[in-house]
């Protein structure tokens, strides 16, 4: 096995996230421009992992980031203690009565349904945990003192600022010198790159963060748009074409970044909101590995599925050290995620087990 992971009674967490976390307003069957009411979650991709991995499969948590110490940061952090995830390394910033300075992340989210896209409109400007820097983070007491096996962030909190891009830097610098696994999901947003350099930037900023990644997590657009692998073939779709680009393209990065151990993708192919090919690939020991594909999901709320898949994977690697094993965990649990409402995991590790062993939808009594 090519990731050398510590064993679990030599540290104090499974795994650690950094990210920032915002409060998600959803209205339901509804459209945003028309709701009278929302229903509040806690969301942010960074953060789902540790919940994943707290929350179903059972392993000590916690996530590192900052809130502006008002009601509202204190409802998200409500909401990530009802979770289980560790609390302990989140830092308040002095809110100063209107958020001029410093404020909490809205995200409204709508699921979308049939030929209507899920649509989420983010307001995270000048947000605490945007405001992130190297030194804010005691990284040898966490890693060095504590110890944590495992280590994830991704591409949407390195995008949030130049500082937030630095202090991912710090992390996984310092993950890497105590030996701790680091993923990292590379999440392409346009969004949140275009006023700030676009994808000239976004390669700029995660090709020096790749260099510390043992595990990276990524789409097609993901790997073209951040590391700049141009990958030929990719239609869109789970077939034998995309999946041997993508191959291809794993192939080339791994050659110029032979730190990374392993690499993985979910395959999905959009019939319509509410309906989606379901899949993943992982490489890992030099083969690739595919999970069960699930043809033709119907989804509830697709939010998420891919920070499931990042759960499941690394819980996979975590418990059992399979490639095999670990693609299986984070397909299938990424498929059950977005069977619920909001950005979280609701399931169990049992039912993702029954889904791996090919369990169907009979009712349960």
């Amino acid at each position: 096995m090519s990731l050398n992971i510590k064993p679990a009674g030599s540290c104090f967490y499974d795994e650690i996230s950094m990210g920032e976390i915002m409060l998600r307003l959803d209205p339901g069957e509804g459209r945003i421009r028309t709701a009278r009411e929302f229903r509040a979650w806690e969301g942010g991709g960074e953060y789902n992992v540790a919940r994943g991995l707290r929350k179903c499969f059972g392993l000590n948590t916690a996530v590192v980031t900052a809130f502006a110490d008002n009601e509202v940061g204190h409802l998200i952090v409500d909401f990530i203690m009802q979770g289980g995830v560790d609390t302990r390394f989140i830092q308040w910033k002095q809110y100063d009565g209107i958020g001029r300075q410093v404020r909490n992340g809205l995200n409204f989210t709508e699921r979308g349904f049939g030929i209507r896209g899920a649509v989420g409109v983010p307001d995270r400007a000048n947000t605490a945990a945007s405001q992130l820097k190297p030194g804010d983070v005691d990284w040898d007491n966490i890693f060095g003192k504590l110890g944590v096996r495992w280590f994830h962030t991704g591409g949407i909190f390195a995008a949030l600022s130049e500082s937030a891009a630095d202090i991912t830097i710090e992390a996984v610098k310092a993950a890497h010198k105590y030996g701790t696994i680091v993923s990292y999901d590379l999440n392409y947003r346009p969004s949140l790159w275009s006023a700030i350099g676009g994808k000239k930037k976004a390669q700029q900023v995660n090709r020096e963060i790749a260099k510390y990644v043992d595990v990276m997590i990524g789409n097609e657009e993901d790997f073209t748009a951040c590391l700049g692998f141009e990958v030929k073939g990719m239609d869109e779709k789970i077939s034998h074409i995309e999946i041997d680009a993508f191959k291809g393209m794993i192939k080339t990065a791994v050659e110029q970044f032979p730190n990374f151990k392993v690499t993985a993708t979910t395959l999905r192919n959009v019939h319509s909101a509410t309906v989606n090919d379901w899949g993943a690939i992982v490489w890992a020991d030099g083969k690739f590995y595919e999970s069960n594909h699930y043809p033709r999901l119907e989804i509830m709320d697709r939010v998420g599925g891919g920070d499931s898949f990042a759960s499941g994977l690394i819980y996979g690697f975590l418990a059992s050290g399979d490639p095999q094993k670990a693609v299986d965990y984070g397909a299938a649990h990424g498929a059950l995620a977005m069977t619920t409402p909001g950005d979280t995991s609701m399931v169990t590790a049992k039912e993702v087990e029954k889904v791996m062993g090919g369990g169907g939808a009979r009712v349960v009594r």
